[in-house]
C-alpha cells in the first residue's frame, strides 16, 4: 500500500484555554495491547512535545515502543489512555485521514506499475488537487528531491536510494504540518544511508516540515536530530538535544545506549558503592609524570586507527576503553594511569 495521504482536521476538539505553544503535543499515553489487566503494555505514561519545524528523533531498541508510538501520531494506532494534541486540537480518536499528517514507511510502498511522477501525483488526486496544481506540485517536489529527472520511469528502474526519494517526495507533495519516518533508510546499504541521512536533514531544513524519525540507529539519530526522545521498554528515558543525550545522560541505559561509554563503579573511584560513574572511552588521557590519576589500569589490548589508539584497560572492579588521541601502540601487561576531566564524567545511580 502507498504512505497515506492525510488532509485537515477540521473535526477535531480544541484544547480549551490559551492556544497551544507546541505542534504536538502527547499526554499520559498508554497503549495495551489486547485485555487492559492482563495483556501487552507496549506503552507506559509517554510525555513528550515536539515543536514546529523541529527534526525529532524517537531512538530505541526493537521493542521499545518506539514504532507504536509513531503510529499513533499517524492514527494508525490509538491510546488505551492520555491524549494527543496537534496545535491545540485533540486528535487521538481521529482516523489518519483527518490529520495532517503523512508517513513515510521502511519499504517504500510504491505502486510498481505507475511512474515517478505518477506515485508521487497519487495522493493529491485523491484530495482532488486541480490537475494543474498536480503537474506543477509534482514538478517542485521532483526537484527538490533531486529527481526531476526519473518522473518517467517506474519504480523497479531506480536504485534504493532513489525509491526512497520518491517515497520522500509523495509524502511531501500534499505538504503535510508533520513528516513522519519509519526507519527510513534501513533497507540501504552504509554509503547510501549516510548519504541520506545528510538529505533528510536538507529536505527538513528546505521545507521546514516537523520530522519525526523512528530509528534504532544511535549515529543516525545523533547526525541528524534536533532533539531525541530515547526510549526503553515502553517508557522515555530521557529527552534532549543530541549533545545533552550524549554528554549528560540521565541513566544508565542512556548512557550505555548511545554512543559508547565506560561505566565504572563508584567505588573504583572513592565514591559511593552503589554509584555508576559514566566517561566516554574519547574524554580519557593517559596521565603524564607527575600527574596523579583517576585510575591506574593494565593494558590489555591497543588497537591502532591511525590518529587514534583504542586501549582496553583492566581497571580494579572492571574494564573501560580509552581512545587516546597519537598515543603510541602499548604492548599487553603496560600499567597506565588514567585521568580525565571532571565535567567529562557523569554519576548514574541506576
Amino acid at each position: 500500500m502507498p504512505s497515506e495521504v492525510l488532509s485537515a482536521a477540521p473535526a477535531a476538539t480544541a484544547r480549551p484555554g490559551a492556544p497551544a505553544r507546541h505542534l504536538i503535543e502527547v499526554v499520559g499515553v498508554e497503549k495495551i495491547f489486547g485485555d487492559v489487566a492482563t495483556g501487552h503494555r507496549a506503552l507506559e505514561a509517554i510525555n513528550i512535545l515536539i515543536e514546529e519545524k523541529e527534526f525529532f528523533t524517537l531512538l530505541g531498541p526493537s521493542g521499545c515502543g518506539k514504532t507504536t508510538l509513531l503510529r499513533m501520531i499517524a492514527g494508525f494506532e490509538h491510546p488505551t489512555t492520555g491524549e494527543i494534541w496537534l496545535q491545540g486540537k485533540d486528535v487521538a480518536s481521529l482516523p489518519p485521514r483527518e490529520r495532517p499528517v503523512n508517513m513515510v514507511f521502511q519499504n517504500y510502498a510504491l505502486f510498481p506499475h505507475l511512474t515517478v511522477s505518477q506515485n508521487v501525483a497519487f495522493g493529491l488526486e485523491m484530495l482532488r488537487w486541480k490537475k494543474a496544481d498536480i503537474t506543477a506540485r509534482v514538478q517542485e517536489t521532483l526537484s527538490l528531491v533531486k529527481l526531476a529527472h526519473f518522473a518517467n520511469r517506474k519504480p523497479a528502474q531506480l536504485s534504493g536510494g532513489q525509491q526512497q526519494r520518491v517515497a520522500l517526495a509523495r509524502a511531501l507533495a500534499p505538504r503535510p504540518q508533520v513528516l513522519l519516518l519509519d526507519e527510513p533508510l534501513s533497507a540501504l546499504d552504509l554509503k547510501l544511508r549516510k548519504e541520506m541521512q545528510f538529505e533528510l536533514k536538507r529536505l527538513q531544513r528546505e521545507t521546514g516540515i516537523t520530522f519525526i524519525l523512528v530509528t534504532h540507529d544511535q549515529e543516525e539519530a545523533l547526525a541528524m536530530s534536533d532533539r531525541i526522545a530515547v526510549m526503553n521498554t515502553g517508557r522515555v528515558q530521557q529527552i534532549g538535544t543530541p549533545e545533552e543525550i550524549y554528554d549528560h545522560p540521565t541513566n544508565r541505559f542512556v548512557a550505555d545506549f548511545i554512543g559508547e561509554a565506560n561505566l565504572i563503579p563508584g567505588e573504583s573511584l572513592g565514591r559511593r558503592a552503589d554509584a555508576i560513574i559514566a566517561v566516554r572511552p574519547e574524554k580519557i588521557e593517559i596521565a603524564r609524570p607527575g600527574v596523579t590519576p583517576r585510575i591506574s589500569g593494565v593494558v590489555d589490548v591497543a588497537t591502532f586507527l591511525g590518529s587514534d589508539t583504542l586501549m582496553e584497560i583492566t581497571i580494579p572492579g572492571g574494564r573501560l576503553r580509552a581512545r587516546i588521541r597519537g598515543a603510541a601502540k602499548l604492548p599487553q601487561g603496560t600499567e597506565v594511569g588514567l585521568v580525565w576531566e571532571t565535567e567529562a564524567e557523569r554519576e548514574l545511580l541506576d
